[in-house]
């Protein structure tokens, strides 16, 4: 049998870890049981936060999504997999991540790019370009579009 102290002290414990940011089911499970609080407390914690609609992995990837594509722009790829380490549900990241294009955001990323880019020559303009891309986790075949498509804007804006 679960206290009501035992409880509330959980739900207090679990308050302040999503005071912070939104966070995923299986990462306020995993806060919990490294706080120590056994299953049986943090399953009626758990429940009770789904109740309150603080805990909903749709949203919680929805938010992570539009986060990651406004302040830190990343490939779909990445975006997945973060998703898939604070271990969502993969039918829900298939849902959320669907309307991800990374042609649109890699161009976004090139265009924000171009003034520190622009005075180069093609090979060191493609190389830096690719390198800020990659890593980003965008493929090689949208990168080599992206830069294309950027050389032919700059040159053509020279003209």
């Amino acid at each position: 049998m679960v206290s009501d102290g035992a409880l509330q002290h959980c739900l207090e414990a679990a308050y302040r870890y999503l005071n912070y940011r939104s966070r995923s089911e299986a990462e306020v499970r995993q806060r919990l049981h490294q706080r120590g609080f056994d299953t049986e407390i943090a399953e009626k914690t758990l429940t009770k936060l789904k109740e309150q609609n603080l805990i909903d992995d749709v949203a919680f990837a929805q938010f992570w999504k539009e986060n990651r594509l406004s302040f830190k722009p990343k490939s779909k790829r990445l975006i997945v997999k973060e998703l898939k380490d604070k271990k969502v549900a993969a039918e829900i990241i298939e849902r959320v991540t669907a309307d991800i294009d990374d042609m649109d955001n890699a161009y976004k990323l090139g265009c924000r790019r171009m003034h520190v880019l622009a005075h180069l020559d093609y090979p060191d303009f493609y190389r830096r370009l690719s390198n800020y891309l990659s890593y980003r986790g965008f493929n090689y075949e949208v990168i080599k579009r992206i830069a294309a498509l950027l050389w032919q804007e700059k040159e053509t804006a020279l003209r």
